[in-house]
């Protein structure tokens, strides 16, 4: 079994919502063959207790959007780990320290990863192969040399 369609759109919402507030390492896995209680975890981290709360508050804002509201909330009143439970999807905030503590990913490893679609999501993002605008090819090329003496 994998996870649904519905389930992949909501996780892709709450991941752009998640990259809007600045969120790290963003990944959603499909545990939807080891949980019998939901499909997919969306595990983001931040550096500080008050960006944990700002990226939740960004997740329910957009998920609110969907007629969506979490069935669980837990830990966000010490903003280190904040869990939202939508049934479809779990959503994990964790404070870096506290995601390479308890380490969900390694405990999931073997599940696949969802493609979130944040580079397609947002035209802003550029790919490394796109030169800046208002640059050349020479000046994109010449980037790609950095380290190496000029002759």
């Amino acid at each position: 079994m994998t996870a649904t369609e519905h389930s992949i759109e909501v996780v892709r919402a709450a991941a752009r919502a998640a990259s809007d507030k600045l969120a790290q390492d963003l990944i959603a896995l499909d545990v939807s063959d080891r949980l019998a209680i939901t499909d997919i975890f969306f595990i983001a981290s931040a550096s500080t207790e008050r960006q944990v709360n700002a990226i939740v508050d960004g997740i329910e804002d957009e998920l609110h959007k969907f007629g969506m509201r979490p069935v669980r909330r837990e830990g966000r009143s010490g903003g280190r780990w904040v869990l939202l439970d939508y049934a479809d999807i779990v959503v994990h905030v964790q404070h870096e320290e506290d995601r390479i503590f308890y380490a969900l990913e390694r405990l999931y490893a073997d599940c696949p990863v969802v493609d979130l679609q944040l580079d397609a999501a947002d035209p802003s993002r550029m790919k490394d192969s796109e030169p800046a605008v208002g640059s050349t090819e020479e000046d994109t090329a010449d980037s790609g040399r950095e380290g190496v003496e000029a002759k």
